[in-house]
């Protein structure tokens, strides 16, 4: 019988998306303070951390809609600042309140986001049709998507990230808005992602949800990355042994009472 291969270490794989050293200030506020972020391929990466922390700043500047004061971002290999055309083929992005065209249908908002990635019709238009279905979307294909509720936008959004296929996914609190059907629906679609050999970094304040789906963890505070690790390494790190990632994030961030917070 053959033995099972060794499990390969994070720093083994090859890097989704990597950050060096990322850097942003507003006014006199630093909102990223250094942030070195190393996200291996074919995983699902929860990046957490309190209101204010950076998370979403640093997701936008990752995704090429914000520009760093200094820092480098890899996604998969190739420099944003240097080749940013070539760095962005491979990305979707997400946020937390997506912008989607309200005077158009399901199809036609899918098949504008297909043509702005130079995708053919013959292609574009099946894979849009598999994409409603999926995230439930189909029998409201006559709507204007205006009429949607919020977490109907939230599934349309996801949808026209996924049209051009991505291999990474940002996504900035997916479950906003959804109810646990769809929520459910949606982890669903998260994980067959990354089964099918995708990345996903997400933020989310749900902690049960990032304890659950997530194989890597990062908690980010003050703009620094506090603590990065599988849980059952954050749990030790953290003196949380059999803690819950809730337990193991007020300790990181400083939140738990009477706990000064684990940085470093």
């Amino acid at each position: 019988m053959d033995a099972t291969p060794p499990l390969l270490s994070s720093t083994a794989i090859p890097a989704a998306c990597e950050t060096r050293s990322l850097r942003k200030t507003f006014a006199a506020t630093r909102a990223v303070d250094g942030l070195d972020l190393r996200v291996p391929r074919g995983m699902l990466y929860a990046f957490l951390g309190p209101n204010g922390a950076g998370k979403t700043t640093s997701l936008r500047m990752i995704a090429g809609l914000l520009k760093p004061d200094a820092g480098e971002i890899l996604i998969e290999g190739v420099s944003l600042r240097e080749n940013p055309t070539a760095a962005k083929q491979p990305l979707a992005y997400v946020p937390d309140d997506p912008v989607l065209y309200g005077k158009l249908r399901p199809l036609e908002h899918l098949e504008f986001v297909a043509a702005l990635w130079s995708l053919p019709a013959a292609t574009a238009q099946p894979r849009a049709e598999e994409l409603l279905q999926t995230l439930g979307l189909w029998e409201k294909r006559g709507d204007y998507i205006e009429s949607f509720s919020r977490g109907m936008k939230q599934k349309m959004a996801l949808a026209a990230a996924l049209i051009h296929a991505p291999t990474l996914m940002l996504l900035d609190e997916p479950l906003t808005g959804l109810d646990a059907a769809s929520a459910r629906l949606v982890k669903d679609l998260l994980n067959d992602f990354v089964r099918r050999g995708g990345t996903v970094i997400l933020t989310t304040h749900i902690l049960d949800v990032a304890e659950r789906m997530a194989e890597r963890i990062g908690i980010i505070h003050a703009g620094k990355l506090a603590a990065e690790g599988t849980l059952a390494e954050l749990r030790e790190r953290a003196g949380q042994t059999g803690g819950t990632l809730e337990d193991v994030f007020l300790r990181v961030t400083g939140a738990a009472p009477e706990l000064p917070p684990l940085l470093g």
